[in-house]
């Protein structure tokens, strides 16, 4: 399992760690990714993804997930993310 956020495509970086002695050897940054259960109100169910903490507060802060996929880049999106913004749409377009 890759260590990608599904929603916002925040992966691992890598860097130095650097000693005292200014000795410097690789390491990683690891996102900060949990497994969470994200409502959506328009398809009235539970969708169970792979983010990370920051995409949480992002998809609380922009008013839920339905309206974080309606603004989120299709690129930027995992390929589950983006068959969910379809039905999103979708489901969207045929209730107005």
């Amino acid at each position: 399992m890759s260590r990608v956020c599904e929603l916002t495509g925040k992966a691992v970086m890598t860097g130095n760690n650097v000693s005292h002695a200014h000795n410097r050897t690789r390491r990683r940054f690891l996102p900060n990714l949990c497994n969470t259960s994200l409502l959506s109100d328009v398809l009235g169910r539970s969708i169970r993804l792979r983010v990370s903490a920051n995409a949480i507060r992002t998809v609380e802060h922009r008013g839920g997930l339905d309206a974080f996929l309606n603004k989120a880049k299709a690129g930027d999106l995992s390929l589950k993310a983006r068959r969910i913004k379809r039905l999103v749409e979708k489901a969207q377009a045929s209730a107005s």
